[in-house]
């Protein structure tokens, strides 16, 4: 998984403790990069590093992921600390960085006691993913030396053009069935676009944010960190709260534990609307355009596993998600809200 005595190397040079490297593991979480485990000089690493068979600007992103892990570093935005981030390839072959190992869990995987035994737990648990979003979201950009991170200018214009066309590329691949694959993706594409609020002021966004990309403190009600941020950029805020309520437990049944006690994404909206400096009217708008997106994400899966480059199981069941999200956004245009 590492050249160990290159790591090694490269760690000698930063004087990043010494002695060899042992107790390499892969850890769970991540969708595209990997996630590794090890110990030198008695403390923990933990490296974020590109998958085993890399695509163009992986590295890229690896060196856009230390750098905003880095302008974190003094805000209150629960996240991974970053220890070094090594943007030339020729270290090992592929980009990577380090941080510091987050005491937590991924509630995706399983909860403790804590959380498992006490419903109420569980409710300050998800507004306390509301809440680390509210604190992302404060943040300047420009402040903490992310100018340039993104392009904040015409960024909600970009969008449904941006995600229709990659849903139109998916006909490239003959084996697909469609674009009848996915009812209803014209209909809320052509709302989407008349129905485009103004612009807000521009923020960092995590890109992808949902509860199962959270670590949550094992004793306390609190988030540990926000992780993955492979999608991150300066864009729309709003997006990632329209995507934390598409995603919520309680609204697409795909829960992760038991949903008992979690707040509803009502009780969310409220929250993010007293604690936070941002317009919630079109929310609706946010909403939509997050189920609309994430479907086409989905999809782009089922795509791959038609041409028999990704499993064919998770193809089915990544296409049965994208539907029932393509159909919750159809419902919520045709419903009028």
């Amino acid at each position: 998984m590492i050249d160990l005595e290159r790591l090694a190397g490269w760690m000698d040079s930063e004087g990043l403790a010494t002695g060899p490297i042992t107790g390499v593991e892969r850890l769970a979480g991540g969708t595209q990069n990997l996630v590794l485990r090890f110990v030198r000089g008695g403390q923990r690493f933990v490296m974020r590093r590109p998958p085993f068979h890399p695509r163009p600007g992986n590295d890229e992103l690896m060196r856009r992921e230390a750098r905003l892990l880095a302008a974190l570093a003094d805000t209150d935005v629960p996240h991974p600390k970053l220890i070094k981030g090594c943007g030339d390839p020729a270290a090992l072959g592929y980009a990577f960085y380090l941080m510091e190992e987050v005491n937590g869990f991924n509630p995706q995987l399983g909860m403790p006691a804590y959380y498992m035994d006490a419903p109420a737990v569980r409710r300050e648990m998800g507004f306390a993913a509301l809440d680390a979003l509210v604190r992302l979201g404060r943040v300047d950009p420009d402040t903490v030396g992310l100018a340039g991170f993104g392009q904040p200018s015409g960024f909600l214009e970009r969008q449904v053009k941006r995600w229709y066309g990659q849903f139109a590329r998916y006909s490239e691949v003959s084996e697909w069935p469609g674009a009848s694959a996915l009812p209803g993706v014209d209909a809320v594409a052509e709302w989407l676009e008349p129905n485009r609020p103004g612009a807000s002021v521009p923020g960092i966004m995590h890109g992808d944010y949902h509860i199962a990309n959270l670590m949550f403190h094992n004793d306390r009600a609190e988030v540990a960190a926000i992780v993955d941020w492979e999608m991150a950029t300066v864009g729309d805020p709003l997006i990632d709260l329209g995507w934390l309520l598409a995603t919520w437990p309680e609204q697409d049944g795909h829960g992760v534990g038991p949903s008992e006690g979690l707040p509803s994404a009502a009780e969310l909206l409220a929250r993010y609307a007293r604690t936070a400096s941002r317009e919630v009217a079109h929310i609706d708008w946010y909403v939509t355009f997050a189920r609309f997106k994430l479907a086409i994400v989905l999809e782009g899966t089922h795509v791959r596993a038609c041409a028999g480059k990704a499993d064919a199981a998770m193809g089915r069941r990544l296409h049965e998600t994208a539907r029932s999200l393509m159909a919750k956004a159809s419902g919520q245009i045709g419903s009028g809200r």
